[in-house]
């Protein structure tokens, strides 16, 4: 339960620090793909928290 409670700490911090590349990954899909405005918001939001817990799970191993 700790270690849980610990990752998603770190995960809530690298929160801030993952925009930037999710954005830039957005950018590219939306630069190969034909993608609406609405999507690219959901992509956007999905890829931060996906890319800040893999960092929290990376941070706390």
């Amino acid at each position: 339960m700790v270690d849980l409670v610990i990752t998603l700490v770190f995960s809530i911090v690298m929160l801030f620090f993952m925009l930037y590349p999710s954005m830039l990954i957005v950018d590219f899909i939306k630069k190969h793909m034909d993608i609406s405005d609405g999507l690219e918001r959901r992509l956007l939001i999905v890829i931060t928290i996906a890319l800040s817990i893999s960092i929290g799970i990376f941070l706390r191993f």
